[in-house]
């Protein structure tokens, strides 16, 4: 675990979480809040809209008697524009990350991780707040040293 890795809050300005991305080696940085307690994560594939997620063209609509509706939900399309033209943090990161916790052992952070197809973990302590962060490779890392 990296005990040394900064962390944004929620209504931090959202370059500051690209900015701190760019200038680090870290694929993530942590949303802390003023307890530093980790209320969120913002990673580099926050920062990327995907394929389906750069289409923001409205979604299909119907004319009614002078009146547009909406073939579907307007959720989806509203999520990737919040995105595209993101300028808090809050509106960047992922809410509620999966966290390890302090007192879990270095193959069950490891099944988290590849469990839930990440590359970097918040460690927190039993209260939530922010320790570090843990990598894949640091799990594993751990688990080769266990096994010597």
């Amino acid at each position: 675990m990296d005990r040394d890795v900064p962390a944004v809050e929620p209504d931090d300005d959202a370059r500051t979480a690209i900015d701190l991305l760019a200038k680090t080696d870290l694929g993530a940085i942590p949303v802390v809040d003023g307890d530093r307690k980790v209320v969120g994560i913002v990673s580099e594939s926050d920062l990327v809209l995907s394929e389906e997620e750069s289409d923001l063209h409205l979604p299909h609509y119907l004319n009614i008697m002078g009146g547009i509706v909406f073939v579907g939900s307007m959720k989806g399309f509203e999520e990737r524009l919040e995105k595209a033209f993101a300028t808090e943090v809050s509106e960047l990161m992922t809410a509620d990350p999966i966290v390890a916790h302090d007192y879990e052992a270095a193959d069950r952070v490891a099944k988290k991780i590849a469990d839930r197809h990440h590359n970097h973990l918040p460690v927190v302590d039993a209260d939530g707040h922010l320790l570090g962060m843990v990598t894949r490779a640091d799990a594993l890392a751990a688990i080769v040293a266990d096994g010597e």
